[in-house]
């Protein structure tokens, strides 16, 4: 029945019945592929809840919202070479440390920064975020640090860092590895208060070790359920793109049929990165004699009420660029393919749709949607590698 619905939404969207292959969430099989065979494997479901206790014996209790903003974590650090197992687990014990895992908003300091999405407030100096970074001390601007994927992504640091080493992200401090992890977090945020980061590194293992669970071989397929996210990206980097057509009645410039467009077109040169909506799970990535190369991502986005589940689809991609399968993990603003003119279409394009709860349910116009969503713009530099791939390399 699920194939069958999404077959219908797919005649519904692009026309008479295509060649589509089932449509089914497979259970992600890879691992991302860092030196030393330091591998960090693919998120699976994400629980509601998970507790552990720090080395002092304390209680940790950890919701969805948390274990999300930890996923963002790993899935970034699984992704950013020269990371590894040992480098995501400084990076939980630091957020662990500084938030909670909370997003954090800092009204005194900067008002506006309440206007991003937030899970709380806190009143240490100028710092914002996860990993309690300071505008002021150069780490980026508040609608940067309000980013939980930004904030991984400096923590980090490296040569692919937004920072590019001043600040000092993790991979900047000479010989971390060799660094206990408690003091590997020191290095990097430099606290007044260095000794707390180790007491967390139980907590941190226990996230490590659930949040990638390897599913059982027996299992055929996903449960379904993905990564909650907080963090929405525009899918295609600043400056590369022009609106052409937008959600609506029209004459196809191909069939010239009057039928719903059932998405938005943003014109863009050929090879232009296609960057994931959220984090989530791959659908579908197949060819389709209407949308040319389609891919289709499931989401399962933080919000107000809740988790919310959602699906974007890409139409139109360039031949051999999508560079996950079914069932991969992906994080938000990570290449997943590149523009194409495939399929009915009039020249180089993205054509981008959005299902709120799920890619057979009807689509809503993106435009509205995004709006709402205050999606990050990111530039060609942040463009992150694909998660679940060994690609490290230039992302266009």
């Amino acid at each position: 029945m699920r194939v069958l619905a999404v077959i219908a939404a797919v005649v519904f969207l692009f026309g008479p019945p295509t060649a589509l292959t089932a449509y089914a969430l497979l259970a992600p099989t890879n691992t991302a592929c860092l030196p030393g065979g330091n591998t960090v494997g693919p998120i699976g479901a994400l629980p509601t809840q998970l507790t552990a206790s720090t080395t002092g014996g304390a209680v940790v209790r950890l919701d969805q919202v948390q274990l999300g903003h930890a996923a963002t974590i790993i899935t970034t650090g699984s992704t950013t070479e020269g990371v590894g197992q040992d480098g995501v687990l400084v990076a939980l014990m630091a957020a662990l440390t500084e938030s909670h895992l909370r997003m954090l908003a800092n009204p005194g300091a900067y008002p506006d920064s309440t206007t991003y999405p937030h899970d709380g407030t806190g009143q240490d100096h100028d710092s914002l975020g996860l990993f309690q970074m300071r505008p002021a001390a150069g780490w980026g601007t508040v609608a940067q640090l309000m980013d939980p994927g930004y904030q991984a992504a400096a923590f980090f640091g490296g040569p692919a860092g937004p920072n590019h080493g001043s600040p000092r992200g993790l991979l900047d401090i000479p010989d971390w590895q060799r660094l206990p992890k408690g003091a590997a977090a020191q290095a990097v945020e430099v606290s007044a208060f260095p000794d707390r980061y180790a007491q967390y590194e139980p907590v941190a293992r226990a996230i490590l070790e659930r949040l990638t669970a390897s599913p059982d071989a027996t299992d055929a397929k996903h449960d379904g359920a993905s990564t909650v996210s907080s963090r929405i990206v525009f899918p295609l980097p600043t400056g590369t793109w022009t609106r052409t057509h937008g959600f609506g009645m029209r004459t196809h410039p191909v069939t010239g049929v009057r039928s719903l467009h059932a998405g938005t077109d943003y014109a863009a040169p050929a090879g232009t990165p296609v960057l994931a909506l959220a984090d989530g799970v791959v659908a579908y990535a197949a060819p389709d004699p209407r949308a040319g190369n389609l891919l289709v991502i499931d989401h399962t986005l933080a919000g107000p009420d809740g988790p919310q589940h959602m699906a974007s689809a890409y139409s139109h991609l360039s031949d051999g660029s999508t560079v996950v399968s079914e069932g991969d993990v992906v994080t938000a603003g990570s290449r997943v393919a590149q523009v194409g003119s495939t399929g009915q279409s009039t020249g180089p394009h993205l054509h981008l749709q959005i299902h709120p709860g799920g890619f057979d349910a009807a689509p809503t116009d993106p435009e509205p949607w995004l709006a709402a969503h205050s999606p990050t713009d990111l530039d060609g530099s942040a463009v992150l590698a694909v998660a679940g791939s060994c690609s490290t390399g230039a992302t266009s």
